[in-house]
């Protein structure tokens, strides 16, 4: 007899007692209000050192923005997936990373790539069509920048669960979009780490749209970081363009994480104030009072404020993080004006530690060819 045909019309199952939540869900709820720092009394323990280091990386990754878009126009960069707007998100999640731990980036990501250490030149070579990811993952601890959608969440878990068996002091940082939260990998990732209780934060940029589609038809969620209580890990819900929000809750997360306390979603709320590539056309789908009244709430300029306010950052200071973006920006015009020397052979290069055989052969065709073209 099934438990519907026991007798009695009043009849209610109720769960064995094996059936009790794991955890309490209460301290893993995100708070209802983003987190933040600038302009609350929270500002008054700002570190002036590390503030200052923010502005000019926030400076300075404000006009990488501008030089990439401005070589995807001259020819020289096939495609530029900006972050202005979301650089204070870009800069916190490489400068909470110890040396040792690893960042996950989606194909938005470049920037924080850079911040962490990778030559801007690297960080776009696969935006430009050129050899494989355009730089040696393991030297940098940095993830290939690709462009499927979450896959490189799995990856970070599996690193981090790695890591923490081999005993080793690493933590993952796994950066996605919102547009990403929607893909089966995003699930499946957050599932096992929380399972595994792997030392890894993931980090989503929510920045209103992925492409064309606004959250709203994405999710019914009240946030994405309530998504993380299903899985049984805390949710952090962060103004994404105050630095110094951000940076504390990164902070915090990865802590947590190298102590042993397994992952935290971040919800980092931002706005992509550019279109979504320079092949989009975001004027379909959203209007200019809108990107106007994000403007306003620009991470630049509210880390400028604060600073100045406090008597921390001066002029002298401003003019000087704007020389040094020139600087880069200068560099990097130079440097991808060149023109790349490539070789197609390349294409083999790295693929498998050992060539299958069907390599091999697709080598030899193309060797043949390229021979013959030459002759």
């Amino acid at each position: 007899m099934t438990v519907q045909e026991l007798p009695g019309a009043d009849y209610r199952p109720t769960p064995p007692p094996a059936w009790r939540p794991r955890t309490d869900a209460a301290p893993l709820l995100p708070d209802a209000e983003p987190h933040r720092v600038l302009g609350t009394p929270a500002a008054d323990r700002l570190d002036p050192e590390l503030m200052r280091r923010c502005y000019a990386e926030l400076v300075r990754g404000r006009r990488y923005n501008a030089q990439a878009t401005a070589l995807t126009r001259q020819g020289r960069l096939a495609v530029y997936p900006s972050t202005v707007g979301q650089e204070a998100c870009e800069i916190a999640a490489a400068l909470v990373l110890e040396e040792q731990d690893w960042l996950f980036p989606s194909y938005r990501d470049t920037l924080a790539a850079v911040a962490r250490g990778l030559d801007p030149v690297q960080a776009l070579t696969l935006l430009r069509g050129d050899w494989h990811t355009g730089y040696d993952p393991h030297e940098h601890r940095i993830a290939p920048l690709s462009t499927p959608l979450a896959t490189q969440l799995p990856h970070a878990v599996g690193l981090a669960h790695a890591a923490r068996l081999r005993g080793d002091d690493v933590v993952a940082l796994a950066m996605v979009g919102d547009g990403g939260t929607s893909e089966g990998d995003f699930h499946e990732a957050l599932n096992f780490a929380a399972v595994w209780q792997a030392p890894v934060v993931f980090l989503v940029q929510n920045n209103g749209f992925a492409i064309s589609v606004p959250l709203a038809k994405q999710t019914a969620a009240p946030s994405l970081a309530h998504k993380a209580v299903g899985y049984g890990m805390p949710g952090r819900l962060v103004d994404g363009n105050d630095i110094a929000a951000v940076h504390d809750v990164l902070s915090e997360a990865v802590h947590r994480a190298r102590s042993g306390g397994g992952p935290t979603l971040i919800e980092a709320v931002t706005y992509r104030m550019e279109a979504h590539t320079n092949a989009d056309d975001a004027t379909r789908y959203r209007g200019d009072a809108e990107v106007e009244a994000w403007k306003g709430h620009d991470p630049i300029l509210l880390l400028e404020r604060e600073l100045t306010a406090r008597g921390l950052l001066d002029e002298a200071g401003i003019e000087a993080a704007k020389e040094s973006a020139e600087t880069m920006a200068a560099a990097l015009r130079e440097r991808m004006n060149a023109e790349p020397v490539l070789d197609p052979m390349d294409l083999f290069t790295h693929v498998y530690a050992e060539q299958t055989d069907q390599l091999r052969e697709q080598a030899a065709v193309l060797r043949a060819e390229l021979e013959a073209e030459a002759e």
